[in-house]
């Protein structure tokens, strides 16, 4: 079906109709000029983040499906709200959308949108549609909760540095979509060398065994089990932040907000089995792929040093260095044990040129 059939206003009802609100403070959704939420003072602070997908730039549709894409988009802004400590509760979603575009793509990324919506709890209230002559752009607005909000600035010397799951699969998966990519256009090519006859061959990537890269990069999730540990646990961090960057970009965003220095330890690093197989196979330094990677979405946050039997008690964190004093920098100390190297922000930069982002 043609979207031009629906008009604007049809699209938006037809795309957002099977969203009943779940929470009582959203008061009125899609509809209106506005949402209205009522935030109860006695729930905490509110929080807002968004963020903004470009096709071609931020992901790329040969091989990321609509469902999984809206799923994904939801989901990273989530991540950023659990990094303040705090619960999502409404989202705004508004696309740029290209001619290409049929009714049933929307109704995909919509139903991974709908699957995140249901799974964390979050209401879809509102959102715009345009016509875009650059192919698809996704903007999401999250709006949260937060009882009493975690910063990036608020890490201490001797803090305990703190990850959430492990890193570096998000962008060894993201490296095994574009060989098998790669692999697809260069068959096809050759398949149109040779006189395109008949049909083109099926192509099959090789992707068995590798699925739990493949979810890291394509379907991510937020850790909100992490803050729920948290909280039961009665810990506070003194900072934290999501690692979508990667994590030597985000542990220089908090030593720079908080004044301060840290030392991370290599071999400290969470890294799974598979990630390690697999950078190995492409010849990729599976330590530079946590650090610089980015897209893993686990949480990075730092306790008191007197909070350490109590952090190590909880599974799925693991602790990677401390937090020193600001003249001493930012570092990392290599397996071996004998020499430092100097953290430097290498993760993704939305603004590097494509060779510089390889």
């Amino acid at each position: 079906m043609e979207i031009k059939e629906y008009g604007e206003f049809g699209l938006i009802k037809h795309l957002t109709e099977k969203f009943p609100l779940k929470n009582k403070s959203s008061l009125y959704g899609v509809g209106d000029d506005c949402a209205v939420i009522d935030v109860d003072p006695s729930e905490g602070k509110t929080v807002v983040t968004t963020d903004l997908l470009l096709e071609g730039v931020h992901f790329d549709l040969t091989y990321c499906p609509m469902r999984h894409l809206g799923y994904k988009a939801c989901v990273v802004n989530f991540s950023d709200v659990y990094a303040m400590m705090g619960t999502p509760r409404q989202i705004t979603v508004s696309l740029g959308i290209s001619k290409r575009f049929k009714v049933e793509d929307l109704d995909e990324l919509y139903a991974g949108m709908k699957l995140a919506c249901d799974i964390y709890g979050v209401d879809l209230v509102g959102g715009d549609t345009s016509a875009s002559m650059t192919g698809l752009t996704i903007s999401i607005t999250c709006i949260g909760v937060a009882n009493d909000p975690v910063y990036r600035n608020g890490a201490k010397v001797n803090d305990l540095i703190c990850v959430s799951g492990d890193l570096g699969a998000a962008y060894v998966g993201l490296q095994l979509l574009e060989r098998e990519k790669a692999v697809y256009y260069q068959e096809y090519n050759d398949w149109k060398r040779n006189g395109a006859q008949g049909t083109m061959p099926v192509f099959k990537p090789k992707f068995e065994g590798k699925e739990y890269l493949l979810e890291r990069q394509l379907k991510p999730e937020a850790r909100k089990d992490i803050v729920a540990k948290l909280n039961e646990a009665g810990i506070k961090p003194t900072s934290m932040m999501d690692i979508s960057d990667g994590l030597s970009s985000e542990l220089l965003h908090i030593c720079h907000q908080s004044k301060v220095g840290c030392r991370i330890y290599e071999e400290r690093i969470p890294i799974d089995y598979q990630t390690a197989v697999q950078a190995e196979e492409f010849n990729l330094n599976v330590s530079t792929c946590a650090l610089n990677g980015g897209e893993d979405y686990e949480l990075l946050f730092t306790v008191p040093l007197a909070q350490s039997e109590l952090i190590q008690q909880i599974s799925g964190i693991r602790l990677i260095g401390h937090i020193t004093d600001e003249r001493l920098g930012a570092a990392m100390i290599t397996r071996d044990g004998n020499s430092e190297i100097t953290l430097q922000a290498q993760g993704w930069n939305a603004f590097a040129s494509s060779e510089s982002k390889k």
